[in-house]
This record gives C-alpha cells, sequence and structure tokens, in this order.
C-alpha cells in the first residue's frame, strides 16, 4: 500500500469511527474509499465490516454513561441483533457475487436516503416517543435491521434510531447510545463470521479498526457539537460517488 492509501484509508476510518459513534452511516465514507482503491465490492464490504466492528465498540465505551439503566433492553435485543447479523452474514457469503454487486446499488441508495430524512425521522421519534408498543414488535425489527447489517450495514444506525426512538421510551442521547451497542453487536458477530468463513484484507482493516476507535472516542466526545448537517453532506456525496463506482 502506498503512504496515500494508508493516510486516505486511516482518515476516512477516523471520520467514520466519529459519525458511527454520533449519527451513523460510516460505511458510506470507507466502503467507497475502499473501492475506490480496486478492492472488489465483496471484499471491501467485509473487511470493512472487520475493522469498523473495533470503532463500533470504541462508541460504545464513549457513551457508556447514557447506557446506565439500560442494561434489561440491551438484554432483550442481544439475540435478535446476533441472530440477524449471522443471517445477514452468510447470505452474504452464501449467494453470488453478482447478487452483491447488484444489490448493493439499491441499498447505498436506500442508506443515503435515509441519511437525508434523518432530521424527520428525529422529528418522528419526538413525536410518538410516548407511544406504547410490544417488545416483540421491536425484537423483530432489530432482527430484520441486524440482517441488513450483516449483509452490508450502511446506515443501520439511521435505521435503528429511526426504529428505537418511536417504540422505546427513552431521551435520544439514550436511544443512540442503544444504537452503539446494538451496531457493535451486529458488526462484531458479522466480523466473526467473515475472519473465519471469508477472504478479509487485513492490511486496511486494520488500519479501519485503529482509526475507528480513535475516532468513536472523538466522536463521543465532541460530536455533539459537530454540525451534523456538514456530516450529512459527506455521507451523502461519498454514498453517491460508491454507487457511480458500481455501477462505472
Amino acid at each position: 500500500m502506498s503512504p496515500f492509501e494508508v493516510a486516505a484509508i486511516l482518515a476516512a476510518g477516523f471520520i467514520a469511527g466519529l459519525v458511527n459513534a454520533v449519527v451513523g452511516s460510516g460505511s458510506l465514507l470507507t466502503f467507497p474509499v475502499l473501492l475506490g482503491f480496486g478492492y472488489t465490492p465483496v471484499v471491501a464490504n467485509v473487511s470493512n465490516t472487520v475493522g469498523m466492528a473495533f470503532g463500533n465498540v470504541s462508541g460504545v465505551v464513549g457513551y457508556r454513561r447514557e447506557l446506565a439503566g439500560q442494561r434489561a433492553t440491551v438484554q432483550s435485543l442481544a439475540a435478535p441483533a446476533a441472530i440477524g447479523a449471522i443471517t445477514g452474514a452468510l447470505l452474504l457469503l452464501a449467494l453470488p457475487a453478482v447478487v452483491f454487486h447488484s444489490v448493493v446499488p439499491v441499498l447505498i441508495l436506500i442508506a443515503v436516503a435515509l441519511v437525508i430524512a434523518q432530521p424527520r425521522l428525529t422529528l418522528m421519534l419526538e413525536q410518538h416517543r410516548e407511544r406504547a408498543y410490544g417488545t416483540w414488535a421491536l425484537k423483530a425489527g432489530v432482527f430484520l435491521t441486524a440482517i441488513y447489517g450483516g449483509y452490508f450495514g450502511a446506515a443501520q444506525g439511521v435505521i435503528l434510531i429511526g426504529l428505537l426512538g418511536p417504540l422505546l421510551n427513552e431521551g435520544l442521547q439514550r436511544v443512540n447510545a442503544l444504537k452503539n451497542v446494538l451496531a457493535a453487536i451486529v458488526n462484531g458477530v458479522a466480523a466473526v463470521v467473515f475472519v473465519l468463513f471469508a477472504h478479509v484484507a487485513w492490511a486496511p482493516a486494520v488500519l479501519l479498526a485503529l482509526s475507528s476507535v480513535a475516532g468513536g472516542q472523538a466522536g463521543a466526545a465532541v460530536g455533539r457539537r459537530l454540525p451534523p448537517n456538514v456530516l450529512r453532506v459527506v455521507i451523502v456525496v461519498a454514498g453517491l460517488a460508491a454507487v457511480v463506482k458500481l455501477l462505472a
């Protein structure tokens, strides 16, 4: 790897770790970078998941204060998240690579749309927080989101916030902390599957792991003061660039 590639991957991993801790969707930054350096979509996705899983754990540590009193919720949702992640990861490995090539541009566009719509999702969260829902609906939603996360994963944080907010009577920051835990479970479980059964490009995966850990801590420390619209524009541009790269 050239010094430029190393620097670019480190920078992307740091920013993505920060974005994941605060917003979600950091993989829409790192995935296009790996594509741009010539990794195939499946290898880029696998390597990105393995590397960014460490950043997800870092985000959990950074938001540990907001997790106080949420142990029961985490325990009830951990199994659906893990089972969904295994399902999604195995689908990625079992289905032909051409399926991933065909599906991922659509998934990225959906993820970009979710990033754009996040302010509206947050407003919906505020308006419907007091509404009571069954726990099975929450578990089913987490399971389906985890399948998506295990298969591809970009913007799963946005999906989780949009899901958890209306279904839980918690403040936004506590919802975000829980989102970080679930994303860490999904990416961590999928990463184990990929390490055991897939081809991982270890050089970029290690670089993403190191930089995303630092980014996760930075996101937890100062992320609430960063202009969310700036991050949103960067994510959208990177996601659209990835779509163009894949279609080309």
